[in-house]
């Protein structure tokens, strides 16, 4: 069991978030990444990750509006995603560090994990075309007459990419139970958001006639709440939302700019963000002695989840070929693949 199931997830229906909950998925998700980052300079993790340090409010608040049954679709940014929906954080370590017991059995690694025991249908490096994918969950949904939501997300990088478009369109057209979100955290790599975006994210929503709205993304509980009113309307046959979450990664884009002398920051607007930390604020609404003990148990949990990875082994390279064909589909010996 995942230390973030010890407390009981808010309800999706409760126009009342719980601040306890919602402070421990928000550190145990900062102290996972900054785990992992160590991780990776320890050589442990050798692809290297992209950190959602600064952005954990997003996932924690949009996640908690969502049931069991509902579905997540995450970007390469998205370890806090599949944290949030119920990943088990050990398996997830374990997929990061490409070891055979991992949630993918080492092939999905940072950039393409998913867990369909958790209803995260998949993280993707493939920027925008999560969007895509989500219009087509949301048919399925909406075709079988289940009550599932999709929520969706994706960086600012992928607000002008085609497929994400194609997307918004299909869901407005069909009115689809599908939320989308997108964590603006001002850069595409290292490209500012203004250099980089005509118009607006909002704007984007809007021209498809679909209900879009600028959200605080560093308050997890105002994040809850705007995230929650898009479920219920998506749930209730209302068709997508687009909620731009205005967000700050702490870190740089990837875990390569640990070894680059990249420069693309004033130090005067990180340290603006780090005055407006998510778990800061999140903290300030919950006791002291239940944060102590949230924070111990925390770091107890991560320990288990790090020691299991790092002794976890590798795939067999013999195994390199296996699950690339759905059951049945695997092409005959000597036939034309």
């Amino acid at each position: 069991m995942s230390v973030l199931d010890e407390v009981p997830a808010t309800e999706a229906d409760s126009a009342v978030p719980d601040s306890a909950a919602l402070y421990r998925t928000i550190r145990f998700i900062r102290r996972f990444e900054e785990r992992a980052v160590e991780l990776v300079k320890a050589g442990e993790i050798r692809s290297g990750i992209h950190p959602c340090i600064g952005q954990e409010a997003v996932a924690a608040g949009a996640v908690a509006t969502l049931d069991a049954d509902d579905v997540v679709l995450s970007s390469h940014r998205g370890h806090g995603h599949l944290l949030a929906k119920g990943c088990d954080p050990a398996r997830l370590m374990a997929e990061l560090a490409g070891r055979a017991t991992g949630i993918d059995r080492g092939r999905g690694g940072s950039f393409h994990p998913s867990d369909f025991s958790a209803n995260v249908f998949n993280a993707t490096g493939t920027v925008g075309h999560g969007a895509a994918i989500a219009a087509g969950i949301g048919w399925a949904a909406a075709t079988a007459g289940s009550p599932r939501v999709v929520l969706s997300f994706f960086g600012d990088g992928a607000v002008s990419q085609g497929a994400l478009l194609e997307g918004f369109n299909l869901a407005a057209l069909w009115r689809l139970p599908v939320v989308y979100v997108c964590e603006n955290n001002g850069y595409a790599t290292t490209l500012p958001a203004g250099a980089a975006i005509a118009g607006t994210v909002v704007g984007r929503g809007e021209a498809f006639g679909i209900p879009s709205s600028s959200v605080d993304g560093q308050d997890a509980e105002t994040v809850y709440a705007a995230v929650r009113e898009a479920v219920v309307r998506a749930r209730s046959g209302g068709g997508p939302s687009l909620l731009e979450m205005r967000t700050y990664r702490y870190h740089g884009h990837h875990t390569f700019e640990l070894k680059t002398r990249l420069r693309y920051r004033e130090q005067s607007e990180v340290d603006s963000w780090l005055g407006r930390d998510p778990l800061l604020i999140q903290a300030a609404r919950v006791a002291e002695d239940e944060r102590a003990r949230v924070d111990a148990e925390v770091e107890a949990r991560l320990d288990e989840v790090v020691r299991f990875a790092v002794a976890s082994p590798y795939p067999d390279p013999a195994t390199a070929t296996d699950h690339l064909h759905a059951d049945g589909l695997r092409p005959r010996p000597g036939s034309a693949r």
